[in-house]
């Protein structure tokens, strides 16, 4: 037996098997299945958040004696979707649980680890979706992670009361945080190496990622970062909300449910609470929903501010976006049902000082025209400027960063459109329900995502994407070369670039304007 260089337990250079013992104690999982990966699920991170804990900092798992099942996912904390009809474990105020899935044989063999979070706005979503089972990816040779955190109210209701007892908001962030602790100090166990962890994830995901980076508070957690379709939670609504602004809407909350103070809060159930704080595709979440916050302890500042300072991580990131990311955020798009219509509403979000800059990068001269732009703009707005501004901001630090754009179709994913790349991360190809094909994945689509999964490995691996069997993926430097993920893979220059830089040009210090949030509604 030798000892972890964490203190945690003991690690002996013995097979990894289903029963591993972590620092709460021991677990046992699935067995290994015909690919040799093992998995372990619902393994809880922190106390329940629950009763006096509800909107608090999450609190250390309290150790368990005996042996501890977790061959099932824990329940999936409860969203704030209206209509959810993701299918799966339980909903539950009772959330905090992650999963592993390894494939070493010993645990010595000190793997890669990919810690993932999953997206859906902060409002939605669970570590145990079909889509995301690690267990291909595990196959890759690392250790890979998936994460429950709360969600909507539960996780990001700020209000003065609450300020008394830590960071007010942002519990979700923190659960985030206390998961990767958790990693830091147990995923040796399971073979995984604790001095390289990866952080990615999609959408909200990326843009946590991008979040804990500009976070003094993540520090040390993760060593390189993958961002798939975001980067801070900002765009056409503005930044992040500020303290001010979050605490507000915690009052607001307060006086809907007809409490008096956070304890009667804290004394209704769970599912009240989140029912009267439901949100829908309709509604954009920066400015309808509970969300991240500048909250001066978990978020400092403005992320982007903070990476424009060079305040950030200083780590390798890879990023990109979709090509038609716009596909599932049609509802934010600027007016566009005549070209006409278009133009005004342009001139009030840009200034029609500059709206025939604006127009010389999205043109309106005809209805058909518009429309085709509107659907650009709602792109970059939305997702694309800010990826991009990440990677920008990410090249100055002087490490290793690498972008692209994942523009793939085929009949199983006919549109390249946000949260259809997931399938190929993980290499599990499940039916791309929202874009409404069911179509079932070829030979091309396997074998396309095993090059998505090799790139992504290779990453977590070493920082670098690329090895001798794959296309080439430059560096992404001044010459904004990115790598094409499609049907063609190979670099290129970054296509939209006049359109981000138009859009970017509106930033101060690396703040988009707030006015935008009002104005353009």
């Amino acid at each position: 037996m030798k000892r972890s260089q964490t203190g945690g337990p003991p690690i002996a250079d013995e097979v990894l098997r289903e029963e591993v013992v972590t620092r709460g104690g021991t677990v046992r999982g699935v067995k290994r299945n015909e690919d040799g990966v093992l998995v372990f699920k619902g393994i809880p991170y922190a106390e329940p958040p629950v009763g006096d804990l509800r909107w608090r900092a999450p609190q250390p798992a309290r150790p368990w004696s005996g042996v501890r099942d977790v061959r099932n996912f824990g329940n999936r904390c409860l969203s704030a979707l209206e209509n959810d009809p993701v299918p799966g474990t339980p909903r539950s105020e009772d959330c905090l649980t992650l999963n592993v899935w390894t494939a070493a044989e010993s645990v010595a063999e000190k793997l890669p680890v990919m810690v993932w979070l999953h997206g859906g706005g902060f409002q939605f979503g669970a570590g145990s979706d079909a889509t995301t089972d690690g267990a291909r990816l595990a196959q890759k040779g690392v250790v890979l992670v998936s994460v429950n955190y709360r969600l909507g109210v539960l996780g990001f209701l700020a209000h003065p009361e609450l300020d008394g007892e830590g960071a007010s908001g942002n519990y979700g962030l923190q659960d985030q945080l206390a998961a990767l602790r958790w990693v830091r100090d147990n995923i040796a166990c399971f073979g995984g190496d604790a001095e390289n962890v990866t952080l990615f994830g999609e959408s909200a995901g990326a843009m946590a990622v991008g979040i804990l980076m500009a976070s003094p508070l993540a520090h040390g957690l993760f060593h390189k970062a993958i961002g798939q379709s975001g980067a801070f939670w900002d765009g056409k609504y503005g930044p992040l909300e500020s303290f001010a602004e979050s605490r507000a809407r915690g009052i607001a909350f307060q006086q809907k449910m007809g409490a008096g103070s956070i304890a009667d809060l804290r004394a209704m159930p769970a599912e009240t609470l989140n029912s009267a704080a439901l949100w829908n595709f309709n509604r954009n979440p920066t400015v309808s929903a509970f969300s991240p916050n500048i909250d001066g302890y978990v978020v400092p500042d403005v992320p982007a501010a903070r990476f424009a300072r060079g305040e950030q991580m200083q780590i390798p990131l890879l990023a990109g976006w979709m090509a038609a990311e716009y596909y599932t955020f049609r509802a934010y798009s600027l007016p566009h049902a005549s070209a006409e219509a278009f133009r005004a509403a342009a001139a009030l979000m840009f200034g029609k000082e500059r709206l025939s800059e604006f127009l010389a990068l999205y043109p309106a001269a005809t209805d058909g025209e518009a429309s085709a732009s509107a659907e650009s703009l709602t792109s970059d707005f939305t997702i694309s400027e800010q990826t991009w501004y990440w990677l920008e901001m990410q090249k100055r630090t002087g490490q290793p960063v690498y972008g692209y754009a994942f523009t793939y179709t085929s009949p199983y994913v006919p549109i390249a459109s946000h949260i259809t790349d997931v399938p190929f991360v993980f290499g599990t190809l499940t039916p791309q329900h929202i874009i409404g094909n069911n179509v079932p994945p070829a030979q091309a689509d396997i074998k396309f995502a095993d090059l998505i999964m090799t790139y992504w490995s290779n990453f977590a691996r070493s920082g670098n994407p690329n090895d001798a069997k794959l296309p080439t993926w430059p560096v992404y430097n001044q010459e904004g070369m990115i790598q094409e993920l499609g049907n063609s893979v190979a670099a290129q220059k970054v296509a939209q670039r006049e359109r981000f830089r138009f859009i970017s040009s509106f930033r101060e210090g690396g703040v988009l304007p707030w006015r935008w949030r009002t104005e353009s509604k």
